[in-house]
């Protein structure tokens, strides 16, 4: 028995001799990388409700490559790339992630039910009783989603695919899937994937950019969470259903966002512990299910698209000039009110509910353990994923008439 026949049992093995040498080296450095999430996920230095499904399934999916039939190179996870309906059959009989890809992930589905169980764990009291500042500093923290755009396109990206791209600059997932999904679905994978891992690894960065740019006697700035009135929930509710029916009246395009977002506001405000249980179920599944696919899609084919590098910088950078943004906007916002606003609650106008809020008064503490601001910051954080809806009906809406 030769070693070819030899490696013929060991298919995983063997895969690595049929491929390009740069991309075997992609693939075992993807192994290390997937499994350096899931450590850092465990740790809890990273989002373990993302890191653990996605690193884990990162690592799995490039190992379990084979050769399938004409020696071509694949796993039995996922195809997000087959189209033609008698391959898709074949896919979805084959890989065991395809009915959930293609019945959740190509449609947007999976965008709408994590808005839907987003919503029914969001307080508006904060953003309510200060909707101004909330929304001045979310408006700061968009400066990722819009300056992104015009440097994609400088790179050579489509309108289309420069606007999928910038929209990570709003920090949430599901309008990143909803966006890529309408304006560039042959890119929705790698940004998909970069932007959740990214949305991972960016807020373990923030507290650094926090330090660099906000002073220690700053971030020391206390405010007392009893400022804020009280919100009844029948006013909430009323919010809740008023600016679901007016932004899908001004952005019909994003409507099932905002649909989904503000029914699981109602819901939660109506007190309905029927439908509350199921959307936190559902919440907990479709988060579950989104990071082990998303891993599942991190494979070596997906990393050697060759756009896929600017995206990975471009992306980064979005994120990075967005947390910029809503710094810059919580310093203004310190000075206009006299020193009384804490500027950390910039950072938490980058929308990802509650993360960045939890950056904010994590960083506060380390300067004095009796401070609470997190009351104050989850105002500008509902308000980023209001304005980030709004950049992505914008985006949807506008970008194909050009």
């Amino acid at each position: 028995m030769n070693v070819t026949n030899l490696l013929d049992f060991f298919p995983g093995f063997h895969s690595f001799i049929l491929m390009e040498p740069s991309n075997a080296f992609i693939r075992i450095l993807l192994i290390f990388l997937g499994i350096f999430l899931v450590y850092m996920g465990y740790k809890e230095k990273l989002e373990p409700l993302l890191m653990l499904p996605i690193g884990f399934t990162m690592a799995v999916v490039n190992a379990g490559i084979l050769i399938m039939p004409g020696r071509e190179l694949g796993t039995l996870f996922v195809d997000p790339m087959v189209s033609e309906p008698t391959q898709l059959l074949n896919a979805l009989q084959i890989n065991f992630l395809q009915p959930f890809y293609n019945f959740t992930f190509a449609n947007g589905l999976i965008a709408c039910v994590v808005f839907m169980g987003i919503g029914a764990i969001t307080d508006l009291d904060f953003f309510i009783a200060r909707p101004f500042l909330s929304l001045f500093l979310a408006l700061g923290a968009e400066l990722g989603t819009i300056l992104t755009l015009p440097l994609a396109v400088a790179f050579g990206f489509t309108l289309k695919e420069a606007a999928s791209i910038a929209i990570v600059g709003g920090a949430d997932g599901p309008m990143v899937l909803f966006t890529s999904l309408m304006l560039a679905k042959h890119l929705f994978v790698p940004i998909a994937v970069m932007a959740y891992v990214y949305l991972g690894i960016c807020y373990a960065v923030y507290p650094y950019l926090i330090k660099l740019m906000i002073p220690k006697r700053l971030r020391a700035i206390p405010m007392d969470p009893m400022e804020i009135r009280t919100i009844p929930s029948k006013e909430k509710f009323a919010f809740a259903i008023v600016a679901g029916v007016v932004l899908s009246l001004f952005f019909p395009v994003a409507a099932p966002l905002f649909a989904c977002f503000f029914f699981g506001v109602a819901v939660k405000e109506s007190n309905i512990g029927r439908f509350k249980e199921v959307l936190d179920i559902l919440l907990s599944g479709s988060t579950l299910f989104l990071g082990f696919t998303l891993g599942a899609l991190l494979s070596v084919t997906t990393v050697m698209n060759p756009k896929i590098f600017l995206i990975l910088i471009l992306g980064m950078v979005a994120l990075l000039l967005s947390g910029i943004g809503g710094l810059i906007a919580g310093l203004i916002a310190y000075k206009v009110s006299g020193g009384k606003i804490n500027p950390l609650i910039g950072i938490a106008a980058v929308s990802c509910v509650p993360t960045t809020a939890k950056v904010a008064q994590h960083c506060a503490m380390e300067e004095d353990e009796t401070i609470l601001i997190l009351p104050h910051a989850m105002g500008p954080n509902v308000a980023g994923v209001i304005t980030t809806a709004i950049l992505c009906g914008i985006y949807v809406t506008l970008i194909p008439l050009f």
